[in-house]
């Protein structure tokens, strides 16, 4: 529940609708978007990206009724990313994924109209300019994301721990303990990325993120993807309907002329 309003993805309430609940739905910031990497600006002072996960600390793993998310202690600086296009150095809050019912939908950004099977989104809040996550989420530069692609190919060892805890958050509003995953296990060996200003890809979609999306998708097994696909429900324990969480990612929106750079020549 957000704002007084149910929102979701199905038919009646899914993205194509949260404009009437969310106004900002339409407006000139919306994520996420179609990258076209020949139409991407290369800028050679972009720095390259810097991710410090080396003592960070997950608390738990909880399904909030539109994705599976991990959560982290972000009292202080044990785990940032710096660099690349930010200013100031972001903490890391959460991560959690966006994916389809088969291998060629789920992601959130496309790549040349592609999609990929899953998208994960690394959260990260400015808490050197801002004294919360909710007022960082309210400002323009409040937040970072790390985008990263899910690509089928074969397994990724360091995504069975969390495949193997979904079991647990299998009901909508369930949370439990899962400590110390590193998430920089999560990453690709390469960190060339993407980036442009943004929003929240889920309501309240505020117009609040820098968005740094990475060029090198990680490799996962179809195993390990059906595991999301008919492990997690959208609906709660005590509701009759079970309801699978598939297609949690909304569609790409209008670029209304921002630009898009990249920290690497194509």
């Amino acid at each position: 529940m957000t704002g007084g309003h149910c929102w979701g993805y199905g038919e009646d309430d899914g993205p194509s609708e949260w404009h009437r609940y969310f106004p900002i739905a339409q407006g000139n910031r919306q994520s996420p978007i179609n990258i076209v990497p020949n139409q991407a600006v290369f800028n050679s002072n972009l720095k390259p990206l810097v991710v410090s996960y080396q003592q960070c600390m997950s608390i738990n793993i909880s399904n909030n009724g539109h994705s599976v998310m991990v959560e982290f202690d972000d009292h202080d600086d044990k785990a940032v990313i710096s660099g690349g296009p930010l200013e100031e150095a972001y903490r890391l809050k959460q991560f959690h994924f966006h994916w389809g019912t088969k291998r060629n939908q789920g992601s959130e950004h496309t790549v040349d109209g592609r999609s990929f099977p899953s998208e994960l989104h690394l959260v990260h809040w400015n808490a050197q300019k801002y004294s919360s996550f909710g007022e960082a989420a309210a400002a323009p530069d409040g937040l970072a994301v790390i985008g990263i692609f899910l690509d089928t190919g074969g397994e990724h060892p360091g995504l069975n721990r969390l495949t193997d805890a979904l079991y647990m958050v299998r009901f909508k509003g369930t949370k439990a303990q899962f400590d110390d995953f590193d998430p920089k296990c999560l990453l690709p060996s390469s960190l060339e990325y993407w980036t442009y200003p943004g929003s929240l890809t889920t309501p309240p979609l505020n117009e609040s993120v820098i968005w740094i999306v990475l060029k090198e998708s990680i490799k996962v097994s179809e195993k390990q993807m059906e595991k999301f696909r008919k492990t997690l429900l959208f609906t709660g324990e005590e509701e009759d309907e079970r309801i699978h969480m598939v297609n949690n990612f909304r569609p790409p929106q209008p670029l209304n002329g921002r630009k898009v750079q990249a920290s690497f020549k194509c």
